[in-house]
């Protein structure tokens, strides 16, 4: 009983990590400081429960845990996420603070859902499963901002076409102006993007323990990737490009039509994307 409650605390670490490393990345690119903070006390949080697990085990083993692959994957996380609090704290350096954070996840995640740490086989084909609903999940969260982003796009070309065709009117009106239509897009495509980073990371360490034969030129593999691609390079022409206005919204319409088509289509041909069958 005692292995399950851990094994639950260990999964919460992970999703209290992911929300952190999404926040850092929206202050990483927007330099929101209140995102900043509520990240750094969540990662804050995650280094307490990284801080107990490392000494109930070593009181449990009575030696200092890195004889194993597992144990030493656990202390090198605990010792990302050190490292990223205290450059957060006393370095202010954003960049390396995130993409720390993202390995300090992507090793926290190998370690939490690798079945071969648990004696118990069903336990650990449980965490397996959970790690695949996991994926799931934040995929289909990521697919969701990425409507709105395109909504918001839409609209902005419709006033934008109500503008130029100086068609005044109740539609007009009741139609944000497109500098909020804008800037509602790029957020949804901020919350969007590392999301969908985080859940290809979740779906490539369940295809490694599930599928280990796994074709790489899964078309749903490659649909993924290159729909990351497609917003990763909204955000840059949005960002250091400075980039806006019609452009950029069509941009996104055409990034969005990548989502439709991995959805439906890529998972039809996939060879083990079968819960999008």
């Amino acid at each position: 009983m005692f292995d399950i409650y851990l094994a639950r605390l260990h999964e919460l670490t992970v999703l209290v990590y992911a929300f952190s490393v999404l926040l850092y990345f929206f202050d990483f690119i927007h330099h929101n400081r209140k995102a900043n903070r509520i990240a750094f006390w969540l990662l804050a949080f995650v280094w307490i429960l990284q801080t107990v697990f490392l000494f109930l085990y070593m009181v449990k083993t009575g030696r200092f845990p890195v004889l194993t692959i597992m144990e030493g994957l656990y202390f090198y996380a605990w010792v990302l996420v050190t490292l990223s609090l205290a450059i957060n704290r006393l370095l202010k350096m954003d960049f390396i603070v995130f993409f720390t954070n993202i390995l300090g996840f992507i090793v926290m995640a190998i370690h939490t859902f690798a079945p071969l740490q648990y004696e118990s086989h069903v336990m650990g084909e449980q965490l397996i499963s959970e790690l695949l609903l996991i994926h799931i999940t934040m995929a289909i969260l990521s697919y969701g901002a990425f409507s709105m982003s395109f909504v918001f796009s839409l609209l902005y070309l419709v006033q934008y076409d109500l503008l130029k065709r100086k068609k005044w009117g109740t539609r007009l009106v009741r139609i944000a102006d497109l500098s909020r239509l804008e800037q509602f897009s790029y957020l949804h495509a901020v919350i969007g993007v590392p999301m969908l980073l985080l859940s290809l990371i979740l779906g490539m360490q369940w295809a490694f323990i599930k599928v280990p034969d796994m074709p790489w030129y899964d078309m749903k593999v490659i649909g993924s990737f290159l729909l990351l691609t497609a917003y990763s390079i909204y955000l840059y022409l949005r960002i250091a490009k400075s980039m806006g206005g019609k452009s950029l919204a069509l941009w996104n319409i055409a990034s969005f039509l990548i989502v439709l088509i991995n959805f439906f289509l890529f998972g039809k041909l996939s060879s083990f994307h079968f819960w999008y069958s």
